[in-house]
Protein backbone atom coordinates (compact mmCIF):
# COMPACT_ATOMS: atom_id res chain seq x y z
CA UNK A 1 0.00 0.00 0.00
CA UNK A 2 1.08 3.37 -1.00
CA UNK A 3 1.17 5.32 2.55
CA UNK A 4 2.49 8.77 3.77
CA UNK A 5 6.02 9.01 5.44
CA UNK A 6 7.48 5.37 4.68
CA UNK A 7 10.74 5.10 4.60
CA UNK A 8 10.52 3.36 1.03
CA UNK A 9 7.42 2.03 -0.49
CA UNK A 10 8.33 -0.27 -3.75
CA UNK A 11 5.21 -0.91 -6.66
CA UNK A 12 7.09 -3.51 -9.19
CA UNK A 13 5.25 -4.75 -12.68
CA UNK A 14 6.22 -7.40 -14.62
CA UNK A 15 7.01 -4.92 -17.74
CA UNK A 16 10.76 -3.82 -16.32
CA UNK A 17 9.58 -1.14 -14.34
CA UNK A 18 9.40 -0.52 -10.93
CA UNK A 19 9.33 2.98 -8.91
CA UNK A 20 10.22 3.65 -4.67
CA UNK A 21 8.69 6.44 -3.42
CA UNK A 22 9.84 8.20 -0.54
CA UNK A 23 8.64 11.07 2.28
CA UNK A 24 5.11 11.93 -0.32
CA UNK A 25 1.59 12.56 0.86
CA UNK A 26 0.22 11.10 -1.82
CA UNK A 27 -1.56 8.05 0.07
CA UNK A 28 -4.14 11.28 0.96
CA UNK A 29 -5.27 10.50 -2.74
CA UNK A 30 -5.26 7.43 -2.85
CA UNK A 31 -9.41 7.20 -2.37
CA UNK A 32 -9.75 8.88 -5.61
CA UNK A 33 -8.30 5.68 -7.66
CA UNK A 34 -11.63 4.33 -8.51
CA UNK A 35 -12.90 7.55 -9.54
CA UNK A 36 -9.93 8.77 -11.61
CA UNK A 37 -9.96 4.95 -13.40
CA UNK A 38 -13.71 5.29 -14.23
CA UNK A 39 -13.32 8.90 -15.16
CA UNK A 40 -10.13 8.21 -17.81
CA UNK A 41 -11.51 4.44 -18.79
CA UNK A 42 -15.15 5.78 -19.68
CA UNK A 43 -12.99 8.84 -22.17
CA UNK A 44 -11.06 5.96 -23.39
CA UNK A 45 -11.00 5.29 -27.55
CA UNK A 46 -14.14 7.60 -27.68
CA UNK A 47 -14.30 9.94 -30.86
CA UNK A 48 -13.14 13.28 -30.11
CA UNK A 49 -11.20 12.60 -26.52
CA UNK A 50 -7.77 12.14 -28.48
CA UNK A 51 -7.32 9.02 -26.11
CA UNK A 52 -7.02 6.60 -29.03
CA UNK A 53 -3.15 5.86 -27.64
CA UNK A 54 -4.95 3.30 -24.65
CA UNK A 55 -5.19 0.91 -27.11
CA UNK A 56 -3.50 2.16 -29.63
CA UNK A 57 -0.43 -1.01 -29.07
CA UNK A 58 -2.63 -4.01 -29.87
CA UNK A 59 -4.17 -2.68 -32.53
CA UNK A 60 -0.06 -1.80 -34.19
CA UNK A 61 0.62 -5.44 -33.55
CA UNK A 62 -1.91 -5.55 -36.11
CA UNK A 63 0.17 -3.45 -38.63
CA UNK A 64 3.54 -4.95 -38.32
CA UNK A 65 4.15 -7.94 -41.70
CA UNK A 66 2.75 -4.13 -43.66
CA UNK A 67 5.10 -1.68 -41.61
CA UNK A 68 8.34 -3.55 -42.19
CA UNK A 69 7.68 -4.79 -45.78
CA UNK A 70 7.33 -1.14 -46.39
CA UNK A 71 10.70 -0.34 -44.47
CA UNK A 72 12.10 -3.04 -46.70
CA UNK A 73 10.88 -1.66 -49.81
CA UNK A 74 11.62 2.00 -49.55
CA UNK A 75 14.97 0.73 -48.52
CA UNK A 76 15.24 -1.14 -51.59
CA UNK A 77 13.70 1.19 -54.34
CA UNK A 78 16.63 3.95 -54.29
CA UNK A 79 19.23 2.62 -52.07
CA UNK A 80 19.71 6.02 -50.45
CA UNK A 81 21.95 5.75 -47.55
CA UNK A 82 20.03 7.58 -45.01
CA UNK A 83 16.69 7.83 -43.41
CA UNK A 84 15.53 11.49 -42.79
CA UNK A 85 12.35 12.41 -40.71
CA UNK A 86 10.61 15.62 -41.40
CA UNK A 87 8.62 16.63 -38.51
CA UNK A 88 8.51 18.76 -35.50
CA UNK A 89 7.12 18.17 -31.92
CA UNK A 90 5.83 14.97 -31.06
CA UNK A 91 6.43 14.04 -34.91
CA UNK A 92 9.96 14.33 -33.92
CA UNK A 93 10.54 14.10 -30.42
CA UNK A 94 9.02 10.67 -29.68
CA UNK A 95 11.01 8.79 -33.12
CA UNK A 96 13.96 10.81 -31.27
CA UNK A 97 13.19 8.83 -27.93
CA UNK A 98 12.25 5.26 -29.11
CA UNK A 99 15.27 5.37 -31.36
CA UNK A 100 17.31 5.95 -28.49
CA UNK A 101 15.34 3.90 -25.75
CA UNK A 102 16.01 0.93 -28.10
CA UNK A 103 19.40 0.89 -28.84
CA UNK A 104 19.09 2.08 -32.84
CA UNK A 105 21.00 4.87 -34.60
CA UNK A 106 23.77 5.05 -31.58
CA UNK A 107 26.18 7.43 -34.12
CA UNK A 108 22.86 9.22 -34.79
CA UNK A 109 24.11 8.97 -38.61
CA UNK A 110 21.60 6.44 -40.13
CA UNK A 111 18.14 7.77 -39.33
CA UNK A 112 18.78 12.01 -39.42
CA UNK A 113 16.44 14.40 -38.64
CA UNK A 114 15.28 17.64 -40.30
CA UNK A 115 12.84 20.37 -38.25
CA UNK A 116 14.64 23.57 -38.79
CA UNK A 117 13.56 27.05 -40.96
CA UNK A 118 16.87 28.73 -41.00
CA UNK A 119 19.57 29.06 -43.84
CA UNK A 120 22.38 27.69 -41.50
CA UNK A 121 20.54 24.55 -40.15
CA UNK A 122 19.14 24.12 -43.88
CA UNK A 123 23.23 23.87 -44.69
CA UNK A 124 24.22 21.66 -41.83
CA UNK A 125 21.63 19.41 -42.95
CA UNK A 126 22.53 18.76 -46.24
CA UNK A 127 26.05 18.61 -44.90
CA UNK A 128 25.39 15.90 -43.19
CA UNK A 129 23.44 13.79 -46.17
CA UNK A 130 27.05 14.40 -48.46
CA UNK A 131 25.28 17.74 -49.67
CA UNK A 132 23.50 14.89 -51.78
CA UNK A 133 20.07 15.10 -51.36
CA UNK A 134 19.58 11.61 -53.75
CA UNK A 135 21.45 9.96 -51.01
CA UNK A 136 18.26 10.57 -47.98
CA UNK A 137 15.28 8.82 -48.01
CA UNK A 138 12.39 11.02 -46.30
CA UNK A 139 9.38 10.19 -44.19
CA UNK A 140 7.44 13.63 -44.12
CA UNK A 141 5.33 13.41 -40.70
CA UNK A 142 1.89 16.02 -39.89
CA UNK A 143 -1.26 15.02 -38.88
CA UNK A 144 -2.38 17.96 -41.53
CA UNK A 145 0.24 18.17 -44.10
CA UNK A 146 0.25 21.89 -43.79
CA UNK A 147 2.65 22.03 -40.65
CA UNK A 148 4.49 25.44 -41.76
CA UNK A 149 8.03 23.63 -40.67
CA UNK A 150 7.41 20.80 -41.87
CA UNK A 151 6.02 21.48 -45.28
CA UNK A 152 9.11 24.83 -45.36
CA UNK A 153 11.94 21.80 -45.28
CA UNK A 154 10.09 19.30 -47.70
CA UNK A 155 9.13 21.47 -50.41
CA UNK A 156 13.18 22.26 -50.58
CA UNK A 157 14.27 19.12 -50.45
CA UNK A 158 11.74 17.96 -53.26
CA UNK A 159 12.71 20.82 -55.72
CA UNK A 160 16.34 19.68 -54.99
CA UNK A 161 15.48 16.29 -55.60
CA UNK A 162 14.00 16.57 -59.09
CA UNK A 163 16.57 19.56 -59.77
CA UNK A 164 19.23 16.39 -59.17
CA UNK A 165 17.66 14.28 -61.34
CA UNK A 166 17.09 16.46 -64.17
CA UNK A 167 21.04 17.70 -64.61
CA UNK A 168 21.49 13.89 -64.93
CA UNK A 169 19.74 13.43 -68.01
CA UNK A 170 16.30 12.85 -67.05
CA UNK A 171 12.85 14.83 -68.09
CA UNK A 172 11.14 16.61 -65.89
CA UNK A 173 8.36 14.04 -65.72
CA UNK A 174 11.12 11.34 -65.03
CA UNK A 175 12.45 13.56 -62.80
CA UNK A 176 9.31 14.33 -60.68
CA UNK A 177 9.08 10.52 -60.88
CA UNK A 178 12.14 9.45 -59.42
CA UNK A 179 11.88 12.13 -56.60
CA UNK A 180 8.61 11.25 -55.47
CA UNK A 181 10.48 7.49 -54.79
CA UNK A 182 12.33 9.54 -52.36
CA UNK A 183 9.51 10.13 -49.97
CA UNK A 184 6.86 8.11 -47.55
CA UNK A 185 4.39 10.40 -46.12
CA UNK A 186 3.00 9.81 -42.01
CA UNK A 187 -0.28 11.51 -42.20
CA UNK A 188 -4.19 11.66 -41.87
CA UNK A 189 -5.60 8.52 -43.58
CA UNK A 190 -8.57 10.67 -45.02
CA UNK A 191 -7.06 12.87 -48.15
CA UNK A 192 -9.87 15.82 -47.34
CA UNK A 193 -8.52 16.58 -44.48
CA UNK A 194 -4.03 16.36 -45.40
CA UNK A 195 -2.65 18.02 -48.17
CA UNK A 196 -0.04 15.70 -48.17
CA UNK A 197 -2.06 12.73 -48.15
CA UNK A 198 -3.73 14.05 -51.66
CA UNK A 199 -0.05 14.72 -52.66
CA UNK A 200 0.63 11.69 -51.72
CA UNK A 201 -1.67 9.41 -53.46
CA UNK A 202 -1.76 11.96 -56.68
CA UNK A 203 2.23 11.22 -56.99
CA UNK A 204 2.12 7.59 -56.08
CA UNK A 205 4.34 7.76 -53.20
CA UNK A 206 5.16 5.05 -51.24
CA UNK A 207 3.18 3.32 -48.79
CA UNK A 208 -0.05 3.92 -46.04
CA UNK A 209 1.72 5.48 -43.06
CA UNK A 210 -1.26 6.89 -40.74
CA UNK A 211 -1.36 9.35 -37.95
CA UNK A 212 -4.13 7.90 -36.28
CA UNK A 213 -6.97 9.93 -35.32
CA UNK A 214 -7.32 10.92 -31.62
CA UNK A 215 -3.81 10.12 -30.95
CA UNK A 216 -2.29 13.81 -30.23
CA UNK A 217 2.24 14.02 -30.95
CA UNK A 218 2.95 13.42 -27.89
CA UNK A 219 1.28 10.59 -26.65
CA UNK A 220 2.51 8.77 -30.50
CA UNK A 221 5.25 7.18 -29.28
CA UNK A 222 3.71 4.14 -30.54
CA UNK A 223 2.01 5.41 -34.08
CA UNK A 224 3.13 5.10 -37.55
CA UNK A 225 5.99 6.92 -38.06
CA UNK A 226 7.90 6.30 -34.77
CA UNK A 227 7.28 1.94 -35.99
CA UNK A 228 7.97 2.22 -39.22
CA UNK A 229 11.35 4.05 -38.00
CA UNK A 230 12.17 1.45 -35.43
CA UNK A 231 11.45 -1.11 -38.68
CA UNK A 232 13.56 0.91 -41.11
CA UNK A 233 16.69 1.39 -38.52
CA UNK A 234 17.10 -2.64 -37.50
CA UNK A 235 14.44 -3.43 -34.98
CA UNK A 236 13.72 -6.89 -34.97
CA UNK A 237 9.70 -7.51 -35.38
CA UNK A 238 9.86 -9.74 -32.26
CA UNK A 239 11.54 -7.18 -30.42
CA UNK A 240 9.34 -4.87 -32.46
CA UNK A 241 6.14 -7.17 -31.23
CA UNK A 242 7.61 -7.11 -27.59
CA UNK A 243 7.60 -3.67 -26.95
CA UNK A 244 4.06 -3.60 -28.10
CA UNK A 245 3.08 -6.22 -26.50
CA UNK A 246 4.46 -4.47 -22.78
CA UNK A 247 2.66 -1.08 -23.55
CA UNK A 248 -1.24 -2.76 -23.79
CA UNK A 249 0.05 -4.60 -20.51
CA UNK A 250 0.87 -1.14 -19.23
CA UNK A 251 -2.45 0.20 -20.37
CA UNK A 252 -4.07 -2.30 -18.70
CA UNK A 253 -2.36 -1.74 -15.76
CA UNK A 254 -3.00 1.86 -15.62
CA UNK A 255 -6.45 1.16 -15.60
CA UNK A 256 -6.39 -0.63 -12.36
CA UNK A 257 -7.91 0.34 -9.34
CA UNK A 258 -5.60 -1.57 -7.53
CA UNK A 259 -3.06 1.02 -6.35
CA UNK A 260 -0.40 -1.46 -5.54
CA UNK A 261 -0.35 -2.31 -9.34
CA UNK A 262 -1.42 0.95 -10.91
CA UNK A 263 2.06 2.76 -11.43
CA UNK A 264 1.21 5.54 -13.53
CA UNK A 265 -2.13 6.56 -10.77
CA UNK A 266 0.86 6.39 -7.94
CA UNK A 267 2.99 8.62 -9.61
CA UNK A 268 0.70 11.30 -11.04
CA UNK A 269 -0.52 11.50 -7.23
CA UNK A 270 3.37 11.85 -6.41
CA UNK A 271 3.26 14.94 -8.72
CA UNK A 272 -0.15 16.50 -7.30
CA UNK A 273 0.57 15.69 -4.16
CA UNK A 274 3.51 18.12 -4.50
CA UNK A 275 1.58 20.89 -5.64
CA UNK A 276 -1.37 20.49 -3.40
CA UNK A 277 0.97 20.62 -0.31
CA UNK A 278 2.30 24.02 -2.03
CA UNK A 279 5.42 22.23 -3.30
CA UNK A 280 5.09 24.38 -6.89
CA UNK A 281 9.01 23.58 -8.12
CA UNK A 282 9.51 19.95 -9.47
CA UNK A 283 12.64 17.80 -11.08
CA UNK A 284 12.77 14.95 -13.01
CA UNK A 285 16.26 13.49 -13.37
CA UNK A 286 17.28 10.82 -16.54
CA UNK A 287 20.95 8.61 -15.72
CA UNK A 288 22.40 8.00 -18.78
CA UNK A 289 22.84 8.89 -22.23
CA UNK A 290 19.69 6.57 -23.42
CA UNK A 291 17.67 9.45 -22.31
CA UNK A 292 19.21 12.37 -23.43
CA UNK A 293 15.97 12.39 -26.71
CA UNK A 294 13.86 11.44 -24.01
CA UNK A 295 14.28 14.56 -21.89
CA UNK A 296 13.17 16.61 -25.30
CA UNK A 297 10.45 14.14 -25.48
CA UNK A 298 9.41 14.71 -21.55
CA UNK A 299 9.77 18.20 -21.68
CA UNK A 300 6.94 18.51 -24.60
CA UNK A 301 5.06 16.23 -22.78
CA UNK A 302 4.72 18.61 -19.50
CA UNK A 303 4.76 21.82 -21.55
CA UNK A 304 1.53 20.97 -23.18
CA UNK A 305 -0.01 18.34 -21.54
CA UNK A 306 0.78 19.71 -17.60
CA UNK A 307 0.96 23.05 -19.65
CA UNK A 308 3.57 24.60 -16.58
CA UNK A 309 7.12 24.94 -17.04
CA UNK A 310 7.95 24.63 -13.39
CA UNK A 311 9.05 21.07 -13.96
CA UNK A 312 13.09 20.49 -14.50
CA UNK A 313 13.90 17.75 -16.78
CA UNK A 314 17.14 16.98 -17.63
CA UNK A 315 19.83 14.39 -17.62
CA UNK A 316 22.16 13.50 -15.24
CA UNK A 317 25.49 13.21 -14.48
CA UNK A 318 26.10 16.09 -16.47
CA UNK A 319 23.44 18.46 -14.90
CA UNK A 320 24.16 16.64 -11.45
CA UNK A 321 26.66 19.47 -9.86
CA UNK A 322 25.47 22.64 -11.31
CA UNK A 323 21.53 22.01 -10.67
CA UNK A 324 22.23 20.47 -7.44
CA UNK A 325 23.25 23.60 -5.74
CA UNK A 326 19.80 24.89 -6.29
CA UNK A 327 18.22 21.62 -5.29
CA UNK A 328 19.85 20.86 -2.26
CA UNK A 329 19.50 24.53 -0.91
CA UNK A 330 17.26 24.76 1.93
CA UNK A 331 15.37 27.46 0.94
CA UNK A 332 14.00 25.79 -1.44
CA UNK A 333 11.50 23.36 -1.93
CA UNK A 334 11.43 20.70 -4.44
CA UNK A 335 9.57 17.19 -5.32
CA UNK A 336 11.82 14.80 -6.89
CA UNK A 337 12.34 11.95 -9.20
CA UNK A 338 15.26 9.84 -10.57
CA UNK A 339 15.10 7.39 -14.06
CA UNK A 340 17.32 5.22 -13.93
CA UNK A 341 18.78 2.01 -15.81
CA UNK A 342 19.06 -1.20 -13.64
CA UNK A 343 23.00 -1.72 -14.37
CA UNK A 344 24.13 -5.22 -15.32
CA UNK A 345 27.50 -4.28 -16.87
CA UNK A 346 31.26 -3.32 -15.80
CA UNK A 347 30.14 -0.08 -14.03
CA UNK A 348 27.54 -2.19 -12.22
CA UNK A 349 28.93 -0.86 -8.30
CA UNK A 350 29.74 2.25 -9.39
CA UNK A 351 26.10 3.21 -11.51
CA UNK A 352 24.33 1.35 -8.11
CA UNK A 353 26.26 3.88 -6.08
CA UNK A 354 25.52 6.50 -7.60
CA UNK A 355 21.98 5.97 -7.73
CA UNK A 356 21.81 5.47 -4.26
CA UNK A 357 23.88 8.72 -3.37
CA UNK A 358 21.16 10.59 -5.02
CA UNK A 359 18.15 8.44 -3.91
CA UNK A 360 19.95 9.48 -0.21
CA UNK A 361 20.32 13.15 -1.27
CA UNK A 362 16.75 13.94 -2.66
CA UNK A 363 14.91 11.72 -0.08
CA UNK A 364 16.56 13.71 2.74
CA UNK A 365 15.38 16.72 0.32
CA UNK A 366 11.67 16.13 0.02
CA UNK A 367 9.51 14.03 -1.79
CA UNK A 368 11.36 11.88 -4.34
CA UNK A 369 10.26 8.80 -6.00
CA UNK A 370 13.36 6.24 -8.04
CA UNK A 371 11.98 4.53 -11.25
CA UNK A 372 14.50 1.81 -13.25
CA UNK A 373 14.18 0.53 -16.16
CA UNK A 374 15.30 -3.02 -16.92
CA UNK A 375 18.19 -3.17 -19.61
CA UNK A 376 19.33 -4.92 -22.88
CA UNK A 377 22.86 -4.21 -24.69
CA UNK A 378 22.59 -0.03 -25.59
CA UNK A 379 19.11 0.33 -23.94
CA UNK A 380 16.02 -0.96 -22.74
CA UNK A 381 14.63 -4.38 -22.78
CA UNK A 382 11.62 -3.85 -25.73
CA UNK A 383 9.46 -4.44 -23.02
CA UNK A 384 10.21 -1.53 -21.01
CA UNK A 385 10.70 0.73 -23.33
CA UNK A 386 7.00 0.29 -24.59
CA UNK A 387 5.76 0.35 -20.62
CA UNK A 388 7.62 3.44 -20.03
CA UNK A 389 6.33 5.51 -22.62
CA UNK A 390 2.68 4.72 -22.47
CA UNK A 391 3.59 4.70 -18.32
CA UNK A 392 4.56 8.76 -18.95
CA UNK A 393 0.86 8.66 -21.15
CA UNK A 394 -1.39 7.46 -18.71
CA UNK A 395 0.45 9.13 -15.63
CA UNK A 396 0.36 12.97 -17.26
CA UNK A 397 -3.01 12.50 -17.66
CA UNK A 398 -4.07 11.66 -14.65
CA UNK A 399 -2.23 14.53 -12.90
CA UNK A 400 -5.35 17.05 -14.58
CA UNK A 401 -8.22 14.25 -13.61
CA UNK A 402 -6.56 13.84 -9.69
CA UNK A 403 -6.22 17.44 -8.98
CA UNK A 404 -10.00 18.43 -10.30
CA UNK A 405 -11.35 15.29 -7.83
CA UNK A 406 -9.15 16.66 -5.25
CA UNK A 407 -10.43 20.58 -5.91
CA UNK A 408 -14.08 19.21 -6.53
CA UNK A 409 -13.73 20.70 -9.53
CA UNK A 410 -15.72 19.98 -12.60
CA UNK A 411 -13.34 18.26 -15.68
CA UNK A 412 -13.93 19.29 -19.46
CA UNK A 413 -16.07 17.71 -22.10
CA UNK A 414 -12.30 16.67 -23.55
CA UNK A 415 -9.67 16.98 -21.09
CA UNK A 416 -7.35 19.68 -20.99
CA UNK A 417 -4.23 17.63 -21.01
CA UNK A 418 -4.64 16.47 -24.19
CA UNK A 419 -5.54 19.58 -26.24
CA UNK A 420 -3.10 22.37 -27.50
CA UNK A 421 -5.34 25.14 -28.04
CA UNK A 422 -2.70 27.77 -27.07
CA UNK A 423 -0.45 26.70 -29.72
CA UNK A 424 -2.39 28.73 -32.49
CA UNK A 425 -0.72 32.21 -31.06
CA UNK A 426 2.14 31.99 -32.66
CA UNK A 427 0.65 29.53 -35.57
CA UNK A 428 -2.07 32.32 -36.65
CA UNK A 429 1.18 34.80 -37.13
CA UNK A 430 2.44 32.89 -39.67
CA UNK A 431 -0.63 32.91 -41.50
CA UNK A 432 -0.94 35.90 -44.79
CA UNK A 433 -1.85 39.18 -42.86
CA UNK A 434 -4.08 41.63 -43.68
CA UNK A 435 -1.83 43.86 -45.17
CA UNK A 436 0.14 41.55 -47.08
CA UNK A 437 3.21 41.79 -43.99
CA UNK A 438 5.17 39.29 -42.05
CA UNK A 439 4.31 36.21 -44.12
CA UNK A 440 5.82 32.81 -44.43
CA UNK A 441 5.73 30.73 -47.64
CA UNK A 442 6.34 27.49 -47.43
CA UNK A 443 9.68 26.11 -49.57
CA UNK A 444 10.28 30.65 -50.53
CA UNK A 445 13.81 30.80 -51.87
CA UNK A 446 15.37 34.35 -50.73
Amino acid sequence: MVSAMLSETKIQTSLGISASFYNSTMSSLSELISKSVDELASRANKPGQFLNWVNLPENQLLRLDSLYEMADKFKSQTGAKYLTVLGIGGSKHTVENMLSLNGLNINKNEILFYSDVDSASFSRFLYRIENDVTKSNYLVASKSGSTFETKDGFLRIKKMLEDSYMSKGLSESDAKKKASSHFMAVTDKNPEKSELRRMSDSEGWLGDLYIHDDVGGRFSALDDHSLFTLAYAGMSKSDMSSMLRAAQSMSELSLSKDINSNLAYAEAAFWSSARISGIYSSVHQYLGSMFEDTVNWHSQMQNESVKDTSKQIAKVPDAMHHSSEAHFNPANKFAFALTAPVDTGVSKENAEGYIGALSKSYSNAGSYFCELLETSGMGLTPQAAGAMVQLRAFATVYQEIITAYHNSESLPDVLSSVLQPHVEVYKKNLKPQADGKDVVIAGRVS
